[in-house]
């Protein structure tokens, strides 16, 4: 009861306390359930399920990749006896989503080609139908429920229908499996047979062609290491294009830690996710540490106002063990109204944090561990914040505090200071964050790829359209808001494919280079508004061209040609010649450096996009004639179009998202912190009474003593930016080491956040530096 009563009496100190230790905790639970988020994606899957990923060597570089042959995956189970499963794997979603048809309903759905052993490996539950026969037939297919509903109704009434899909095959309904959950890597509504896959894509029964993913599943009793060896040269014999100079190791990682753990570094695997995951699972500790730190702060600044209270009842008997009782007990009190308060915060906020971080985090209200974790963290909060105030305040000599000679240790007010310097340089730390994630996201969406992305659309290559390009492009041409018209293997941001068949002139026989590859059709430099350096486009005009190829810069450094155009270059086999050459440009992720690539006449091509340019302020009018196009030529599939710059963004969500939540702990972490520094201004401000009213009745002027009162918190702030921006740096050097262009990390960033951390700190202590001030010294002197 007296732990009510006290923090009743003193309702403002409670009050600041209360919601300084909420906001933290409610900021840190926030963290800690996307933490935990992130962490269970894929965690469903067994342990025995892994992805093969390649190692190439490459004329002394080394790169990493998960990319395979697409028929890696039966001859590895065939070979190697630990593998129980294995699978080919290949994964469609959006923009590329294929079409199916039941009767008069047409729709598009993201789904993955797989062998038959897919839903051995997968822990993914099938409704109906048999996981060891699901896949077998060249025309299986299995669907999600959502999927079933939409054609049949049910999961009950699609198996064994028949679904025809992109207008071309007829497949079987074979099995029916769960909608998948929020936390897999790839959420898919529909798996064809591997079979499928080939047929279409003839390049990946090659040894020498990388694209989909491998997966295997090893025995129980499997040593892991042991099939890591035995893969590690499983190419050798089959890779024909492998030299002394180019060579390819296969590995092995647990697919479980495949979302987490997916960046490569001279070809091993160095992180990914996994290093925001840590990087705020510190962020929640220092925000938890910030409000502990203010709640400390804020206690000890009232120790004067409870000094005679400590007094009389030590004098009346009270022992020192029975006093750190009482102020542990106040702790733990204001930390469970906090968890609280915090707990309602979170399930306000929750919806607001998911559209955030795009998630579908809910709140664990029947989950045993969260509550114990939440019991757990009252306690240990509770006696973190309330140990020192606890120690502090009953260590105080009663003779000392009824005389009113009262003064404190340069050790305890060092400890006060050392605690404010402490907050302040986290808050520092994440405001530089903040700025240079932000500086870095801006770099990403202005920096110039070398094409232009805007008023720039992709329409699928599909049904009808396959055969019908031609009247296609020829019909756009003639359309309001359309500039331009070409088309390409997969899209501008994600041009993939890799291959080491390519030979020219003078090629070392004992070297080899993988080179990214695709197809382009007619006016695609037009189009994409690309620069060339050399040479000219691929065009209708020379027929010599159906066997002619455009390189960028970095492929011409490898090759080595001095004058380029017109010299001789064989590709998969076909001899030609380099018609042009392209200044690099961005083709992938700003992670990765640019690839040498090679671009093949592909104008007769039956898949791939086309790429539209717009012009601009037309974009409308432009979609409106596209679609009247595609429902005139194709009615049998869906207009289905995306635009560049939006799914250029799409690469960098992680970002994006960092972006945005730094931003958001930055703002915690400073509103924390100064509640602190308010507390220690209250402290400083109670402890020279006497000498302020001297200083004015001596003469001294508000402005005066405003500034004695606030100089000692700015030095506090400037030691906090001496300390942090070392710390700060580090952390974004490493933290901008993921991309391959970035921004640099200038000076001004840091005296920035120092100088804001510096006002913000003078706003905070100003309204009690200047009460203090003000206050009437007679008032004061007396109260001495």
């Amino acid at each position: 009861m007296s732990a009510v009563r006290n923090m009743m009496r003193y309702k403002a100190f409670s009050l600041l306390n209360i919601m300084g230790l909420a906001l933290g905790m409610a900021c840190s639970i926030l963290i800690l359930l996307w933490v935990q988020d992130e962490k269970s994606v894929d965690g469903m899957q067994s342990k025995n399920l892994y992805i093969v990923y390649e190692r190439q060597f490459i004329d002394n570089k080394i790169d990493g990749g998960y990319y395979t042959p697409g028929i890696l995956a039966n001859e590895m189970k065939r070979n190697i006896p630990e593998i129980e499963y294995a699978s080919n794997l290949s994964t469609i979603g959006y923009p590329d989503r294929l079409t199916f048809q039941a009767e008069d309903k047409i729709m598009k759905f993201d789904g993955s080609y797989a062998d038959s052993d897919y839903f051995k490996m997968m822990n993914y539950p099938l409704l109906k139908g048999n996981k060891a026969t699901a896949l077998n037939s060249p025309v299986s297919l299995c669907i999600s429920e959502k999927m079933a509903k939409a054609f049949f109704g049910s999961a009950d009434a699609a198996v064994g229908k028949t679904l025809r899909y992109e207008n071309r095959k007829d497949l079987t309904v074979s099995g029916v499996f769960a909608d998948l959950p929020a936390n897999v890597t790839d959420k898919f509504d529909f798996v064809i047979n591997w079979a499928t896959y080939l047929e279409e894509n003839s390049w990946a029964k090659e040894w020498g062609n990388d694209g989909p993913n491998t997966l295997i599943y090893l025995h129980d009793n499997a040593n892991a290491k042991l099939v890591d060896s035995k893969i590690r040269k499983f190419l050798d014999n089959y890779n024909k294009e492998q030299t002394a100079s180019f060579r390819i190791e296969l590995h092995m990682q647990p697919f479980r830690d495949l979302y987490l753990n997916s960046n490569f570094k001279d070809g091993f695997i160095t992180g990914g996710r996994i290093q925001y995951v840590k990087l705020f699972s510190i962020v929640a500790v220092f925000i938890l540490l910030i409000a502990c730190i203010n709640f400390m702060n804020l206690t000890t600044a009232r120790s004067a106002k409870r000094a005679k209270e400590i007094g009389v009842r030590k004098v009346a008997g009270a022992i020192k063990p029975v006093l750190m009782r009482q102020f542990l007990s106040e702790a733990l009190l204001i930390t469970a109204i906090s968890v609280v308060l915090s707990l309602i915060l979170v399930v306000v906020l929750l919806p607001y944090f998911n559209q955030l971080t795009e998630k579908q985090i809910a709140f664990p209200y029947s989950n045993v561990y969260f509550w114990i974790s939440v019991v757990l963290l009252t306690f240990i909060t509770g006696l973190a914040s309330g140990i020192y105030p606890a120690v502090f305040l009953s260590s105080f000599k009663p003779i000392t505090v009824l005389k009113g000679t009262l003064k404190f240790s340069n050790g305890s007010a060092f400890l006060r200071k050392g605690l404010v310097v402490f907050q302040f340089a986290l808050s520092i730390i994440l405001i530089t964050g903040t700025i240079i994630v932000s500086q870095q996201i801006k770099f990403i969406q202005s920096i110039n790829l070398g094409y232009d992305r805007e008023n720039l659309i992709y329409v699928p290559v599909e049904g009808e359209l396959r055969k019908q390009y031609k009247v296609f492009k020829e019909q756009a041409l003639n359309s309001t808001g359309i500039k331009s018209v070409t088309r390409i293997g997969e899209t501008p941001t994600n041009i993939g494919s890799g291959t080491g068949g390519v030979n020219w002139e003078g090629k070392d026989p004992n070297s080899s280079v993988n080179f990214t590859n695709t197809f382009e059709g007619y006016d695609f430099v037009k189009t994409l508004n690309l620069k060339l350096v050399a040479g000219r486009d691929i065009s209708k005009d020379f027929a010599s061209d159906s066997a002619g190829y455009l390189i960028n810069e970095s492929a011409l450094k490898v090759i080595g040609y001095k004058d380029p155009v017109g010299k001789p270059l064989t590709f998969w086999g076909q001899k030609g010649t380099i018609v042009g050459v392209l200044k690099d440009f961005h083709f992938s992720s700003l992670h990765d450096p640019i690839n040498p690539l090679i671009l093949r006449n592909g104008e007769n091509s039956t898949r791939g996009n086309i790429l539209v340019r717009t012009e601009p302020g037309k974009t409308k009018q432009a979609l409106a004639s596209l679609e009247k196009i595609c429902k005139d030529l194709n009615p049998k599939f869906p207009f289905t179009y995306s635009f560049s710059d939006e799914e250029y963004q799409k690469l960098y969500k992680s970002e994006q998202v960092v972006s945005k939540l730094s931003g958001w702990f930055a703002f915690l972490g400073i509103f924390i912190s100064c509640l602190g520094l308010l507390g220690l201004a209250m402290f400083t401000a109670e402890q020279r009474t006497k000498e302020i009213g001297i200083r004015k009745v001596l003469g001294a002027s508000v402005t005066s003593l405003f500034t004695l009162l606030s100089r000692d918190f700015i030095v506090l702030v400037v030691i906090s930016m001496a300390i942090a921006t070392p710390l700060a740096w580090w952390a974004m050097h490493n933290w901008l080491q993921d991309f391959a262009y970035k921004v640099p990390i200038q000076m001004w960033v840091f005296g920035v956040a120092g100088i804001l951390a510096i006002l913000i700190a003078l706003i905070t202590v100003s309204f009690q530096a200047i009460k203090a001030a003000m206050a009437n010294p007679v008032k004061s002197l007396r109260t001495e």
